[in-house]
């Protein structure tokens, strides 16, 4: 189901005619050269604060990998171009000391996933340079690239095996039947024959194919067509629908191979969250699933240096997506299983083993940032490393010290040394410093808020640039998504709490009711209670910021998207005329509609509590679906969504926006045919923004 975007390039070449009587210039339609540099212009910086345009210009650091000497970082940065509407992906390489990043594949189109191999005296990665995504190979300076797999179908990922001498790589596998294979004297019939669930997931519709992982030798001339060790298994693996490459592992010793598979068809997967672990003895060609006995996910095995145990995250709820991830160890010989995190109640991701075996590096969310940890196997005694308003989002074992990707609201990510022992961090990259020395950002200050029952709640509260305190500001209450996902420190390219408090706005950022980070009671709570607690939440974090001196509280608005799109559009009806006006990206209108709609019925199984047709019908339906409060409806409201979201139907916020017109209400409907739960595409992406503004300004910003 997973598929490679070919990049297109070159020009588009008009045709030349050519009259007897007058000859006529050739015409070309060249198409305009990309710019991926990232420079910004004196008109583009003039202003000192952050706009959509400079937001495109951030090199954005992604995957990160340390050599296995530990000396040399690579990773990649994407940049965009909006002119012609392009993202391009490089492989850059630096000193575990700093220094001046090199850039390896300036000469090559998009690359990624990015490996060294054992050796470490070469760099693989896939690109799609020979016209379909394949292995190369360079030096570690970048120079001798050289082809490395021609495979007949696009090679999705890969990982080198310990000694080098083999691959697993993914690729697509035909296993499902098409309406041409049944009918194929109707080759030209679009129609699709389904006949269970699953048969589209968050923005695609099924191919009748499966991610399925190949085992390949090293020849002399490169890698051949492999051995798919999953066989004629019509699953996938990785998981959909973000194929995640962390999610199967080598053994250091090169015998075993760990995965994760969700090996359920139709309902049973729409309606499960149980995936496996497989541990697959290369040598035997047998599949083992160590994790039969827990009905949720289980996740990312990490083998120990010395082969013999699993490092994996773990739910143990079955169905709750959102569950805490405990941190478990697999002994493989043994057959047995510990949770290191029994009494830690903070979920674990992206682990890393230290070289002797004795701990376990893993990140974990705590008030709504994401800190580095320690766990000592033997006294199972938990360490935090790091502090700070920062989230880390990958951590990797580089000699004696650790390297991470950070970031925060104020900064996208850059890559880190931090020492193990004291949390001392080093930054050593500055993609993005050319921006910052001719912008500001606003200050950001952390509150807490009583609750309507009493309790403390962490809100982020980002003030405008050149922050004028004798002047009154209109604010935005921003509603997060998730709906389990934390107001943390993060730096989003369009959801950008920053760029909006550019535009002379106050942001409200509450971590109301059901978000992690604050423990699992706090985080379990919104299940089933979509419109309670969590709402008033909402309104209490609105309520305490708008008394302070700086903020205009006649001109207050609402912004969100999926749940906080959702959250929008059930405050239009319960907000007791707080708001000036409100703006829903991908937001549930209908619950009836939407668990008929979805794919992944799991995740309204759980938060809603069954179906709408389950007797006695769950209450959610009735007292927290937004359609049924539209009546109250009094205020301006703009809805954007995309035709390819399949998790949330695009037709629910065209609900919306129907019912908002019916009534008179001022409103607007901006609708992305080829975007899907987000919006990716850069001038896509600048529209959203010169919209979302406009609206805002119009109703907000300028209502007095």
């Amino acid at each position: 189901m997973s598929t490679i975007n070919k990049l297109l390039t070159g020009a588009l070449i008009g045709l030349m005619t050519i009259s007897c009587n007058t000859q006529k210039q050739q015409a070309v339609n060249q198409e305009p050269q990309s710019d991926f540099s990232g420079t910004l212009t004196e008109a583009e910086i003039s202003g000192g604060k952050l706009t959509p345009e400079i937001l495109w210009k951030f090199g954005r650091v992604g995957e990160t990998q340390v050599s296995p000497d530990g000396k040399t970082i690579i990773y990649t940065i994407t940049h965009g171009d909006v002119k012609t509407n392009k993202k391009l992906t490089s492989i850059y390489s630096i000193s575990l000391n700093g220094g001046e990043p090199k850039n390896l594949t300036s000469d090559f189109p998009s690359c990624f996933n990015i490996r060294w191999n054992p050796a470490g005296d070469k760099i693989g990665f896939l690109t799609t340079q020979s016209g379909s995504s394949q292995l190369w190979e360079m030096d570690i300076n970048g120079e001798n690239k050289k082809q490395m797999s021609e495979l007949k179908d696009d090679m999705n990922a890969f990982e080198y095996s310990p000694k080098g001498n083999k691959i697993w790589y993914l690729a697509d596998v035909k296993l499902d039947s098409t309406t041409q294979d049944i009918y194929p004297d109707l080759p030209q019939a679009s129609g699709r024959i389904i006949n269970d669930l699953m048969y589209r997931h968050w923005d695609s519709w099924h191919d009748y194919k499966y991610s399925h992982i190949f085992i390949s030798k090293l020849e002399k001339d490169g890698y051949k067509e492999g051995t798919d060790i999953l066989g004629k298994e019509p699953y996938d693996s990785p998981l959909s629908p973000y194929y995640e490459s962390t999610e199967i592992s080598w053994s250091p010793d090169g015998n075993y191979i760990a995965y994760t598979c969700k090996k359920l068809k139709g309902k049973a997967e729409a309606i499960s969250t149980n995936s496996d672990l497989y541990l697959y003895d290369v040598e035997a060609e047998v599949a083992t699933n160590i994790t039969e006995e827990n009905p949720g996910y289980d996740r990312i095995p990490v083998f120990s240096p010395d082969s013999k145990k699993i490092a994996y995250t773990s739910m143990a709820t079955p169905g709750y997506e959102s569950d805490k991830d405990r941190l478990m160890v697999y002994n493989i010989e043994g057959k047995t299983r510990e949770d290191i995190t029994k009494n830690f109640d903070q979920s674990a991701a992206s682990m890393v083993w230290s070289a002797d075996g004795a701990t376990i590096f893993f990140i974990s969310g705590i008030q709504a940032t994401f800190q580095l940890y320690a766990a000592t196997l033997a006294t199972k005694e938990i360490k935090q490393i790091t502090n700070g308003w920062h989230d880390y989002t990958s951590v990797a074992l580089a000699g004696n010290e650790l390297v991470g990707t950070k970031m925060s609201m104020s900064m996208a990510s850059e890559i880190f040394k931090i020492n193990p022992s004291t949390g001392q961090e080093t930054q050593l990259t500055f993609t993005n410093k050319a921006i910052y020395d001719k912008i500001e950002m606003g200050k950001i200050e952390q509150k807490w808020v009583k609750t309507t029952d009493n309790k403390e709640m962490l809100v982020w509260v980002v003030l405008p640039p050149k922050f004028d305190s004798t002047k009154k500001y209109p604010a935005l209450l921003y509603c997060q998504g998730g709906p389990q996902s934390a107001v943390s420190q993060f730096f989003s390219y369009r959801w950008n709490l920053q760029l909006m408090a550019a535009n002379d706005y106050v942001i409200i950022a509450p971590n109301r009711r059901g978000l992690p980070t604050f423990g699992s009671e706090w985080n379990l709570q919104i299940s089933g209670d979509y419109g309670g607690q969590n709402m008033r939440d909402y309104l209490s974090a609105t309520d305490a910021i708008k008394k302070e001196p700086y903020v205009d509280e006649t001109r207050l608005g609402a912004v969100g998207a999926s749940y906080g799109g959702y959250s929008v559009l059930y405050l239009a009806g319960n907000h007791q005329k707080r708001f000036k006006a409100f703006i829903s990206h991908c937001g549930i209108f209908n619950f009836e509609s939407q668990y008929a709609a979805t794919e992944e019925t799991f995740f309204a199984n759980f938060d809603l509590k069954g179906p709408y047709w389950q007797t006695p019908k769950p209450k959610s339906y009735e007292q927290f679906s937004p359609h049924k409060f539209v009546q109250n409806w009094d205020t301006p409201i703009m809805l954007i969504t995309g035709e390819k979201d399949f998790r949330i139907s695009y037709t629910e916020s065209m609900q919306a926006f129907n019912a908002a017109q019916l009534q008179g209400i001022p409103s607007k409907l901006l609708i992305f045919p080829d975007e899907n739960h987000w919006v990716t595409k850069p001038q896509n992406s600048i529209l959203w923004q010169r919209e979302f503004f406009g609206w805002l300004d119009k109703w907000v910003k300028n209502s007095k």
